[in-house]
């Protein structure tokens, strides 16, 4: 099992539309591709605030790179993304980290 854990580091003022934009758009996608999300969080107290933060399930590294190839191949996200980002863009940096858990960890 992988972790994928992906920040999204907003500009100011944006996170509301990029929370819309999960919401109304990008949840569905990712269920259409296969994504299987563990949480969403966005950053209440922190040195980089506003960001949206979510952690994704895979099987394997295989399963990520298809899914992540036909989301950013989806004609829908692509119109769901320039239709967010119709008075600006959302986000200023993102990253993402692969994990896999401890001998120890309660989520395997």
């Amino acid at each position: 099992m992988y972790i994928e854990r992906c920040t999204y580091h907003c500009l100011p003022g944006r996170l509301p539309a990029l929370l819309k934009r999960f919401e109304t758009a990008t949840l569905r996608l990712f269920e259409k591709h296969g994504f299987r999300p563990v949480g969403f969080f966005v950053t209440e107290f922190g040195p980089s605030r506003p960001e949206l933060m979510y952690m994704l399930k895979w099987d394997s590294l295989d399963q990520r790179m298809a899914a992540w190839t036909a989301f950013r191949n989806d004609p829908e996200w692509h119109e769901a993304r320039i239709a967010s980002e119709s008075d600006g863009m959302l986000v200023d940096m993102m990253s993402n980290e692969i994990m896999i858990p401890t001998a120890f960890s309660p989520l395997k």
